[in-house]
């Protein structure tokens, strides 16, 4: 009797396993750092607490709330998951009560008007994704317009002569007294327009460029270290009251009151020459005419060149310039020390190295308007050069985030764009183990079958 021997024909198996890791299923499940899609992320707890969603930015307009319900925005508050970060609305909460509160008690109606209108531009959706972003700002002129009502007998004594000292001790001469000592129009005129009109129309011109120029996410920053800044300038100038160059003019070192008319100084002369009561009646009656340490004419104004000067360097040439033409300007028009300026410009600086160093967008080379960014990345990073980024990879760690263009004026991401308000910007999420093993059953079944077709 004849054997036969029957020869099975197999694959070869390497010891490699070289054919498991470029399965498809081995493909989906490459290391966080390797994988493309996930590269966006901002850590893996983040992607286990949010559901995975695909951003459009092209639909961006469409995302924007156009809902009255208040109850849409109670569910929104239900549904959000909170940060510390969120205790600065607290603030401008407390500084917006506290400013409804000292109003004249003998104006119910106006007090009840305004605490309505912000209570219903918050809780209305199509409001409150512009509104909240700016709040701070409104806040702050609440702020500062209703301070003339604080009582005078709680408020400290006004500073006379601190700060003339600090100008000798600083710079061993009065600047103010010198550069407004020699006036005629054309100086006038030169001073009246940063001064007088760039100061009130900047913060729109500044919004509008850098919403439209800027990387996504920029404006709502910038609009809260404005408005946080001047709530913060306001609040020393209340705390540590100190008169200006006019008041040692024209009442030398004698002690001043609470009470006394503020002055117009300089701009009296602009007045005159156009014909029209455009300051005097406004800087007599001012809120706060003791208010000469912070300068927030300089605050401001240096605060506007770092966000430009950060977002657009080709402007830095013209932001210093601009900044030097103000200051000279408080200067000549005889409403603030030098000494002031420096402590608008300690103060600029600070907001805005705080904003920069951890929820600024960064610019993009190559990049002209917003709509260009498919993502953005937030504050300061060190750059160390890893094997990842030789390969063209960007580390998990790397703090990126994808756009939603509408996420600048909703109420979720304006909360300076805390660690809750961005969600996962993949479309796809990796394999789990079970898929993985299942694919493994998958091709184990498949290389059988094709070893049985042989051997049959």
């Amino acid at each position: 009797m004849q054997q036969t021997s029957t020869v099975i024909e197999t694959e070869t198996q390497l010891p490699l396993g070289w054919r498991e890791r470029l399965s498809p299923s081995k493909l989906k499940s490459i290391p966080g750092r390797y994988n493309l899609p996930r590269m966006f992320s901002r850590s893996a707890s983040s992607r286990a607490k949010q559901p995975m969603r695909e951003t459009h930015p092209t639909k961006s307009l469409a995302t924007l709330q156009t809902s009255f319900k208040i109850t849409d925005t109670f569910e929104i508050l239900r549904t959000r998951r909170w940060s510390f970060l969120d205790v600065q609305q607290l603030g401008v909460a407390t500084f917006m009560i506290f400013s409804l509160w000292i109003i004249d008690p003998s104006a119910p109606f106006i007090k009840g008007l305004v605490a309505s209108a912000y209570l219903v531009l918050l809780s209305m959706p199509i409001t409150s994704q512009f509104f909240l972003p700016s709040w701070p700002i409104w806040t702050y002129l609440l702020y500062f317009f209703s301070s003339r009502f604080i009582p005078f007998d709680v408020r400290p004594g006004i500073f006379v002569k601190v700060l003339p000292a600090l100008e000798d001790i600083l710079y061993g001469t009065n600047f103010s007294n010198f550069f407004s000592s020699w006036t005629n129009p054309v100086l006038d005129l030169f001073a009246w327009l940063p001064y007088g009109l760039g100061h009130f129309a900047n913060p729109l011109v500044c919004s509008i460029i850098i919403f439209i120029y800027a990387a996504p996410g920029t404006l709502p920053i910038f609009a809260k270290a404005f408005g946080w800044m001047n709530i913060v300038g306001v609040t020393i100038q209340l705390l540590f009251p100190c008169t200006p160059p006019w008041y040692e003019r024209l009442h030398g070192l004698e002690p001043a009151k609470y009470g006394m008319q503020g002055s117009p100084a300089g701009l009296a002369r602009i007045d005159a020459l156009f014909g029209i009561d455009m300051y005097t009646t406004s800087f007599t009656t001012a809120p706060v005419p003791f208010g000469a340490f912070p300068s927030l004419h300089a605050g401001d104004a240096i605060l506007f060149a770092f966000f430009l000067t950060f977002c657009f360097p080709r402007v830095k040439a013209f932001c210093i310039f601009y900044v030097c033409w103000i200051c000279w300007a408080t200067m000549y028009l005889n409403h603030h020390y030098a000494v002031d300026l420096l402590g608008g410009g300690i103060i600029a600086f600070s907001f805005f190295w705080v904003a920069k160093k951890f929820w600024l967008p960064r610019p993009q080379s190559g990049k002209k308007y917003r709509w260009e960014y498919e993502y953005v990345e937030i504050g300061d990073q060190k750059k160390n050069k890893t094997l990842d980024e030789e390969l063209g990879y960007v580390p998990v760690a790397t703090d990126k985030r994808s756009i939603d263009y509408a996420d600048e004026f909703t109420v979720l991401d304006s909360f300076m764009h805390s660690a809750s308000s961005s969600g996962n910007s993949s479309p796809a999420s990796p394999a789990s183990p079970t898929s993985s093993s299942r694919s493994d059953r998958s091709d184990r079944s498949s290389r059988s079958s094709r070893s049985s077709r042989r051997m049959d």
